[in-house]
């Protein structure tokens, strides 16, 4: 079951690495969050920034809780006590400031607080994880699934409870978003196949994609340049921009949908090989990105 809770969002001009290309917002505007709920677990989406997602993770057996890249605390400790929850965890996807920036805050007003990441430039890590290594929070399990290439230390966190008929979640950060990926700013084309393809395509299909920004509009226009003739493409873009124009996510999606629209994701179908002009699909996935990298975003 999914419901949706209004909040407000006040956007000053954030400041983060020249390299990252981020615009500077300043306005006022309303962004919906989004709760899923399931048997074993909730997972409430917070809108954060101009286009971020945090993702406060609940454990329904004992309301134990982790956030997933808390940029902003305050906002996070809202939902902590809107729940009623004991928030012990943080996961950190990587260190770029709109996803790691908010660590040292947040360790400042919940103490104790387990701040997992896979790279040392995360703020306020205190437990640096390697591909495969699990954890738990409450009784749900966290697997670590190393995804370098937007950043060479980027770390997904794949939840599973254990004889649950729920579907997992997969909290992919900077790497993959619904209908396409992250820049290769720290990687190359083979980690992107590799971290796409080899290790979360491999999950189950229904697995849920909790991805790092709103971005799925314009994705999803890039994919229909790439694919003209994909239906299923065309369908997922009217119902995003539906759901965008009313201010409420298009998160999350599922692997199997990701493998029918997301052009990252189909680099092995014909039809991308084709417009790509290549007949492998890591090149593939090099050319298209670079293709991303330069698009100018159509206004319909």
């Amino acid at each position: 079951m999914v419901c949706y809770i209004l909040c407000i969002s006040c956007v000053a001009p954030v400041h983060v690495q020249a390299s990252l290309l981020h615009k500077e917002v300043s306005e006022t505007f309303i962004r919906k969050s989004l709760l899923v709920e399931q048997s074993d677990m909730k997972i409430e989406l917070l809108p954060a920034l101009s286009d971020n997602y945090m993702y406060l993770l609940i454990d329904e057996e004992t309301k134990e809780a982790a956030i997933v890249d808390p940029v902003e605390p305050v906002k996070v400790l809202e939902a902590v006590r809107k729940h009623a929850v004991r928030l012990t965890t943080v996961l950190t996807t990587h260190h770029h400031w709109d996803h790691a920036g908010g660590n040292e805050k947040m360790v400042r007003l919940v103490p104790g607080l387990t701040v997992y990441g896979g790279d040392d430039r995360v703020d306020a890590l205190t437990k640096k994880v390697k591909h495969s290594n699990t954890f738990k929070v409450g009784s749900l399990n966290v697997k670590c699934l190393f995804t370098p290439c937007h950043t060479t230390g980027h770390i997904c966190y794949l939840v599973t409870k254990d004889n649950s008929n729920e579907p997992p979640a997969v909290f992919t950060g900077d790497t993959l978003f619904v209908a396409g990926c992250g820049k290769f700013f720290e990687g190359s084309a083979e980690q992107m196949y590799r971290a796409l393809i080899d290790v979360l395509g491999r999950l189950p299909p229904e697995t849920r994609v909790y991805c790092g920004h709103e971005y799925t509009v314009n994705n999803l226009k890039f994919a229909r340049h790439v694919e003209p003739d994909n239906e299923v493409i065309k369908k997922k873009l009217a119902w995003a921009k539906e759901k965008v124009s009313n201010g409420e996510p298009t998160i999350p999606s599922t692997l199997a949908e990701e493998f029918k629209f997301n052009p990252f994701m189909r680099v092995k179908e014909k039809s991308v090989q084709e417009h790509a002009g290549q007949n492998d699909p890591i090149e593939t996935m090099r050319s298209i990105r670079k293709e991303k990298d330069g698009f100018r975003v159509p206004k319909d």
